[in-house]
């Protein structure tokens, strides 16, 4: 039992991760970051926030292979966090039938934050649900956060008012120059397009903190992070917008 809590009542977050898809570009299996859930995931839940994790589609959620801490390539090996989280029956059991976004009572929440990888990219601008969970949020002046690719999901919402809701607004996301790394890395284009280019097209001040630095921004109620460094910086500024 927590004693340290500014609220009798718990607040209540909501983590959107992505389901499972098919890179267009690439041609194989893609998912949710590993860090971007389980980094915040340690954050919140350590503040006594209660977390629920759900995905647009529900259903069981897969990590990027190179995100999972256990992947042969080693790439994540040094992410602690997510090698907890991996290791605690309890937490896996969440990913097997994560609810449905639609389904859900988002009055209930506090606060969204909707994480990135590589299925957002294929999966986020084109979902309607999704998109309209993020602007109920930021219309009801709930903190609202964003980070990685998973910024796909913000490029295209628009207000009640007719207008671009990051227009105007200062922000980040997955950035040009880390892309064209991860390009050059690979050997080919891995995203079919860029977060970065289209949220300046969208009227937003695009602004981020060096290749794979951990990096976020608020505006307001409106929070972004860079890219997978960048997660528990984006749950600590939640935090701070929930006075918890």
């Amino acid at each position: 039992m927590r004693v340290d809590l500014v609220s009798s009542r718990p607040r209540k977050v909501l983590i959107v991760v992505a389901n499972p898809a098919t890179s267009s570009t690439m041609g194989w299996p893609v998912g949710f970051w590993a860090a971007e859930l389980t980094h915040p995931y340690y954050e919140l839940t350590e503040r006594g926030i209660e977390v629920t994790i759900a995905s647009p589609d529900g259903g069981k959620v897969e990590m990027d292979s190179l995100s999972d801490p256990r992947d042969p390539s080693r790439w994540s090996a040094d992410d602690l966090v997510s090698m907890g989280f991996v290791h605690t029956p309890a937490l896996m059991e969440l990913l097997e039938n994560t609810p449905r976004i639609a389904d859900l009572d988002l009055g209930e929440f506090d606060a969204i934050m909707v994480a990135g990888g590589q299925s957002p990219m294929f999966t986020f601008r084109e979902n309607e649900d999704l998109k309209q969970a993020i602007r109920r949020f930021y219309e009801a002046e709930k903190p609202t956060a964003v980070y990685c690719h998973g910024t796909a999901a913000l490029v295209d919402i628009k207000l009640s008012d007719g207008s671009y809701l990051v227009d105007g607004k200062t922000v980040t996301g997955f950035a040009n120059a880390e892309e064209e790394f991860s390009d050059s890395f690979v050997g080919q284009k891995v995203m079919p397009w860029r977060v970065e280019d289209v949220l300046r097209e969208r009227g937003a001040n695009y602004v981020q903190g060096g290749l794979f630095k951990a990096f976020a921004v608020r505006d307001g109620r409106l929070i972004t992070g860079q890219q997978q460094y960048s997660g528990r910086k984006v749950a600590q500024m939640v935090i701070e917008a929930l006075g918890v």
